[in-house]
């Protein structure tokens, strides 16, 4: 007698496919729980960016224990927004309110983390970011589906807010704390070299270096006409005659030996071929010559990621930013998150014999490489 056997069993009669794992109570209304905290955290995200867009934090600390009705008033602002947004700053805890008078204070603590005062240290300027995300994501969403990316020109207000976050740190940080991580750098700026900077946006960063070291010769690169008009104008607004700036996709860059120092702060990650304007920049370098990379602190394998504060956010901003922008130019799609050890191979690959990685107590989302030619 024999004894038919389906696929679907094994000879004791069990299944032989695998079985989904049950899932624990405990555990499930758990992460219920944190899912409920996703939404709130990125609701109070977006409360403070209106807030610091509106100056609302500024006008707390002017006007401590200030009623709704008050501060709209000295802001000339409309009282039933203002109201609402304090509701949402006070259940945040981050607002402290009495009920008896109505009134609300901005503690001096979370003043020195949401205020100009802070300088660099001001966390309210990120938060915009949050909401940039959020008007590209139904055209992300069908990426997804179709491949490709969006343009530089489908994100106005990143760059904006990007031009002014760097200009704070380097405000604050440029001559004095990054430049002198090369070794002897601000000496030969003293006495007069070609310096060139890769991406330079805005210009901001060329212009500080030109207007502390006027012996020396700056020029800057970056695609955007836009971003280039912006830095003249500032550059005429300052008299500096040292300073050049020229609208140019990088990756076609072509120059040999004509500069002593290169710079590119927060750019390389986002370019179409990043392997390939890195060795434009050292054929363009003289020997001796050095390059200063500012890029994103991150590593480079997602499990040495896990312990990062703000991964997760660096994820999703390559998602909707830099990894994007990089593919709609037909790119190698790098991404925010290239990581120390990926970016270290890449600048070696492309010529460069030492290779240094710095951090600096004022920056805490970048890492400065030095990289020197032979």
């Amino acid at each position: 007698m024999t004894t038919d056997i389906t696929p679907s069993q094994t000879p004791t009669g069990t299944s032989s496919a695998p079985q989904a794992p049950v899932a624990d109570p405990t555990a499930v209304a758990a992460f219920a729980e944190r899912c409920v905290g996703f939404v709130n955290q990125g609701a109070i995200a977006l409360l403070i960016s209106v807030g610091h867009q509106a100056g609302l934090f500024e006008l707390m600390v002017r006007h401590p224990g200030s009623t709704s009705h008050q501060l709209a008033d000295a802001g000339h602002l409309h009282e039933r927004y203002v109201r609402e947004w304090l509701g949402g700053m006070v259940t945040a805890g981050i607002v402290r309110y009495d009920p008896d008078t109505r009134t609300h204070v901005l503690p001096p603590e979370h003043a020195a983390v949401l205020t100009e005062a802070a300088g660099p240290d001001n966390m309210a300027p990120l938060m915009q970011y949050i909401g940039v995300m959020g008007q590209v994501e139904p055209r992300i969403v069908e990426r997804f589906h179709h491949g490709g990316g969006l343009s530089y020109a489908d994100y106005p207000d990143f760059h904006r807010i990007m031009a002014q976050e760097s200009a704070v740190v380097n405000d604050a940080s440029l001559v004095d704390g990054i430049l002198p991580l090369v070794d002897g750098l601000p000496d030969r700026l003293e006495a007069g070299i070609d310096v060139a900077d890769i991406g330079c946006g805005s210009g901001h960063a060329i212009n500080l270096m030109a207007a502390a070291y006027p012996a020396s010769r700056f020029t800057g690169y970056d695609f955007s006409a836009d971003a280039i008009a912006t830095a003249r104008r500032e550059a005429a607004a300052w008299g500096l005659s040292n300073a050049r700036f020229e609208v140019l996709d990088v990756t076609a860059l072509d120059v040999a030996g004509g500069f002593d120092a290169v710079t590119a702060f927060d750019a390389i990650h986002d370019q179409a071929h990043p392997a390939r304007v890195l060795r434009n920049i050292h054929r363009a370098l003289r020997p001796g010559g050095v390059f200063l990379m500012v890029d994103i602190r991150a590593e480079s394998q997602v499990e040495d990621n896990v312990r990062l504060p703000w991964a997760s956010y660096l994820y999703a901003i390559s998602m909707f930013h830099c990894m994007s922008v990089s593919l709609g130019l037909g790119g190698d799609g790098l991404g925010t998150v290239w990581g120390r050890q990926v970016a270290e191979r890449m600048v070696s690959a492309a010529g460069f014999t030492s290779i240094e990685a710095k951090d600096i107590e004022a920056d805490p989302f970048n890492t400065y490489y030095v990289a020197l030619k032979d």
